[in-house]
């Protein structure tokens, strides 16, 4: 009988977790097809090898090669952090038919043709899910045509390497790495195996030649990343492109960057003709009436560091079924679920035989807390069919308790709110720390969902405190 430690051990290469036995999925970190085989533990000692590059004091570096490189399109360097790094590799992921691949077309002809006339940029465009006729037709849809930009349909790993060999490029677009499959690794494309390999082989030749790789990966119906969770570990930048396939806003964030910030928002307005950058998106999560209507609040919310000008809108109609619905649009449910509560324990607002609908504007999808006083004010100027005071922005988070908690950022808040032309803010007490105010702006602070309510309420204050209380 062998002895119990010459068992063959297997081990997920994901995690590092281990078994005796293999299977199919791992025990710790759930990833399918991650375990394998792994020998007995030798040790190894390694002799020293000369060096080529010797090390060189930190001040004799060259910084320049780490400068980054505008792709031409502002709202994607300003998520990147600049531009794109030579030597960098970007994973970009979205769901599929979001928009990545016109978004990573649109920066490709821009980067083409942001060089020097005589001296444009190489930029190589690797197709493994359209034709190169397909991908021409969409570049000259949007407008992305460029002499310098190469298209290749491809999906040997080999074949795309050869193609980079050849055609010497400062920026290669991969779209997707699932698509490429290597002839020496078992397996189909898009395996864990497979996606390591490609992945690995891409970001050795973009580090090795001072080439910036972009790598276009798809996610699963969680939202996560497919594909083995070490890609994200190997490249240098991960961005969420994200939206609503409804709407035509895009946003696109990094989630992780070694050569910028990580709470930057880049805004994109998709349409038939190409994709086009939002400088100053807030119009699109506005209404266009110039009159005021019951159940509606205006807000700021906060995507990374930009702010966003957003508008609530609640409806409130009374119903003779048993339970009443509770309908939400770009708002989390429980969210609304707990401020009905509030509203109804805290401030006596009859809301129990009423069906509640609540949604927000331009199909944003708002999931921090400082829309919840907003929120609060849109549902009880439904319930008493008293419009707020035009030019009224409120931000802020309620409590169980019916108070109001201050948010962060209150100050880029009220700028943004000063710049399109709102005069009145209400704010939770101590939010604003006695900083400077935006002339013009006057800013009002409560304690309490029922104040909060009551000096909304503004002319209308009679029947709200007597519907509310």
């Amino acid at each position: 009988m062998a002895a119990k430690g010459t068992r063959p051990a297997y081990r997920c290469t994901e995690c590092g977790w281990t078994t005796v036995k293999w299977v199919g999925r791992c025990g710790e970190c759930q990833a399918w097809g991650s375990v394998t085989e792994v020998g007995a533990v030798s040790a190894r000692t390694t002799a020293a090898k000369s060096v080529e590059r010797p090390a060189v004091p930190i001040g004799e570096v060259d910084v320049t090669r780490a400068q980054a490189r505008p792709t031409g399109v502002p709202e994607f360097d300003r998520v990147l952090g600049g531009g794109l790094v030579p030597g960098a590799v970007v994973l970009v992921a979205g769901e599929p038919g979001i928009g990545k691949s016109t978004l990573l077309l649109d920066v490709a002809g821009r980067a083409a043709r942001g060089g020097e006339p005589g001296h444009e940029r190489r930029v190589l465009y690797i197709s493994g899910e359209e034709s190169a006729a397909q991908v021409r037709s969409r570049a000259e849809r949007i407008e992305a045509m460029a002499r310098t930009l190469f298209l290749a349909s491809e999906t040997d790993l080999a074949t795309v390497l050869g193609q980079i060999d050849q055609v010497q490029p400062e920026l290669v677009i991969i779209d997707s790495v699932q698509t490429i499959s290597s002839a020496d690794v078992e397996g189909a494309a898009g395996n864990v195996s497979q996606v390591r390999e490609v992945a690995a082989s891409i970001i050795a030749t973009a580090k090795s030649r001072g080439i910036a790789a972009m790598l276009v990966g798809h996610v699963t119906k969680d939202g996560s990343i497919a594909g083995p969770r070490v890609l994200e570990h190997l490249v240098d930048v991960v961005v969420q492109f994200e939206g609503d396939r409804h709407s035509r806003l895009r946003l696109v964030r990094a989630v992780k960057n070694r050569y910028g910030p990580t709470d930057e928002v880049g805004c994109f307005d998709l349409s038939d003709v190409g994709i086009t950058g939002l400088a100053d998106p807030s119009g699109l999560f506005l209404s266009n009436r110039t009159a005021a209507v019951p159940g509606t609040c205006v807000t700021v919310t906060l995507e990374g560091r930009r702010p966003l000008v957003t508008e609530v809108q609640a409806l409130v109609d009374q119903t003779e079924m048993p339970n009443p619905r509770r309908a939400t649009s770009g708002l989390d449910s429980a969210r609304v679920g707990m401020i009905l509560a509030v509203l109804g324990a805290r401030a006596k607002a009859p809301i129990g035989r009423k069906d509640v609908f609540v949604s927000t504007v331009g199909g944003v999808r708002i999931t921090e807390p400082a829309a919840d006083l907003a929120l609060t004010l849109a549902l009880a100027s439904a319930l008493t069919d008293q419009a707020l005071p035009t030019g009224t922005v409120a931000f802020g988070e309620v409590g169980l308790a019916g108070e109001l908690r201050p948010v962060t950022g209150a100050h880029r808040r009220l700028a943004e709110a000063a710049r399109l032309g709102f005069t009145t803010a209400i704010v939770p007490r101590g939010v604003v720390g006695g900083g400077p105010v935006p002339d013009g702006m006057r800013v009002v602070e409560v304690a309490t969902v029922l104040e909060a309510v009551t000096v909304a309420a503004a002319p209308a204050a009679p029947a709200l405190s007597a519907a509310v209380r």
